[in-house]
């Protein structure tokens, strides 16, 4: 009888733990309607396709990233390997170069319809870190969460047109999935545990997504004629556009120019 008890109260400990970390049910996890292909059912021509590509460059100097202390959780520490630095403003060796900027195609592309997204998105929490800090994914497409780390984190999604999840992950290899059935640019995750984790992700109808690297260099390529409107979004920096047409198997370089807000100065 006290093995049974003892049995019972083990069980309501464990589930405590993890809804109050956000450990809720994978009621997203299947494809909804309207993640069918988009648009009016026009398919792209493979012979005729060109692309975009480019950099983006900051005006100005990046502010400095924030330092992240990790003494909360002494794993962390073990995991994270060293000084950690938040990835807000990251430049390339020259200071201009910006990179982790989501370039996306937001108009242009009504005529078409698309083949379902293939394979699996992943976010990984790994050194108490989210990776990719951001990243493009699909209506539809599943995404599957990991946590690499032997401590708790939780994932904790706040869209503004798909619904809010948090996801509870106390075991080390843990793996949960979930499906957003709207498109939406960006959608933010944090983690209520460690207040340093942050991701982005950005959800479309179509495959014309890509997030600039180190160089600051993006490229979207397989994109039909037409004349689209590009938008370039940082976390901090805001979003802007810009039009671009392209003809039949033509390449196009466009760069995008966002200014650094002033650096305070103290006498």
């Amino acid at each position: 009888m006290l093995r049974n008890a003892w049995v019972s109260l083990l069980g309501i400990t464990l589930a405590a733990s993890v809804v109050a970390c956000g450990g809720g049910s994978q009621d997203a996890a299947k494809p909804a309607e309207s993640a069918a292909p988009a648009g009016g059912g026009q398919k792209v021509d493979p012979a005729t396709a060109g692309g975009v590509k480019g950099v983006i460059v900051l005006d100005g100097v990046a502010p400095k990233n924030e330092a992240i202390k990790m003494n909360a959780d002494p794993v962390c520490l073990t995991q994270a390997k060293g000084p950690q630095m938040q990835e807000t403003y990251e430049v390339g060796a020259d200071g201009k170069a910006l990179a982790n900027v989501f370039v996306y195609v937001k108009d242009g592309l009504e005529k078409y319809s698309f083949d379902p997204p293939p394979g699996t998105a992943k976010i990984d929490q790994q050194g108490c870190r989210y990776h990719p800090h951001v990243f493009g994914m699909r209506v539809g497409q599943m995404l599957e969460i990991i946590n690499s780390d032997p401590t708790l984190h939780n994932i904790h999604a706040m869209p503004k047109g798909n619904s809010e999840f948090n996801t509870g992950q106390p075991i080390q290899g843990m793996k949960t999935t979930h499906v957003f059935n709207a498109k939406e640019v960006m959608v933010p995750f944090k983690c209520d545990v460690h207040g340093w984790m942050n991701a982005y992700v950005g959800v479309l109808d179509h495959p014309y997504f890509a997030v600039s690297d180190k160089d600051g260099k993006f490229d979207i390529p397989n994109l039909p004629p037409g004349t689209y409107t590009l938008e370039a979004w940082h976390e901090k920096l805001g979003a802007m556009t810009q039009s671009v047409t392209i003809g039949e198997k033509e390449s196009k370089d466009v760069t995008f120019t966002f200014k650094a807000a002033p650096v305070a100065t103290t006498n």
